[in-house]
């Protein structure tokens, strides 16, 4: 899969629209989809979380990408570092102010075939009260048939946002954030 700048906050995810397309919900639900996220700490290491609370959907044709689209609405009051002091800290006004922007959103423009199951989704991406156009790599895992009588697909997807783009305070050398996103949708 290929590196490209582009976000989350989070975001993620998907909303496809064509004749022969098909709309998918996110599996959250069954917890089959998650919103990661990377930030460097100081310089010396990483910060990795998630956002345990989002949703989605898309719209997925394979034979024309080009009107495929994405859809997702992330709470960013669920950020999760896996520590709860430093998520306070997260969570407040010295950097997302969830309280304030509890909502994020990503809503795809575009969707460019890259061939061999990757594709570039350009949207906007809605975060701390600005929205700006960001790029998600994603590459197609698989789609088919599941065991209770459905049918699925599922994708990766990653970005990077410079935080001072969505006015989010930049502490040493965190500069930006590295999204990883990963989605099972089901067909409706």
């Amino acid at each position: 899969m290929k590196n490209a700048l582009t976000a989350l906050t989070l975001a993620s995810l998907v909303s496809f629209s064509a004749l022969a397309a098909d709309t998918y919900t996110v599996d959250t639900e069954g917890a089959h989809a998650s919103v990661n996220f990377k930030v460097e700490h100081l310089g010396y290491s990483f910060i990795q979380g998630r956002f345990n609370t989002f949703e989605g959907e898309f719209v997925y044709d394979p034979a024309n990408i080009e009107n495929s689209s994405v859809s997702v609405v992330v709470d960013t009051t669920s950020l999760d570092s896996n520590h709860a002091e430093r998520d306070k800290h997260l969570r407040s006004g010295d950097f997302i102010n969830a309280d304030k922007f509890g909502i994020a959103t990503f809503t795809s423009t575009e969707i460019q075939d890259e061939g061999e199951g990757e594709f570039a989704i350009i949207g906007d991406l809605t975060l701390h009260g600005v929205t700006k156009p960001i790029t998600i790599e994603a590459e197609l895992i698989g789609a088919g048939q599941d065991p209770w009588g459905g049918y699925r697909a599922g994708f990766e997807g990653e970005t990077r946002i410079e935080l001072a783009d969505f006015g989010i305070p930049v502490v040493g050398a965190s500069s930006y954030v590295e999204l990883e996103l990963h989605v099972e949708g089901i067909k409706q």
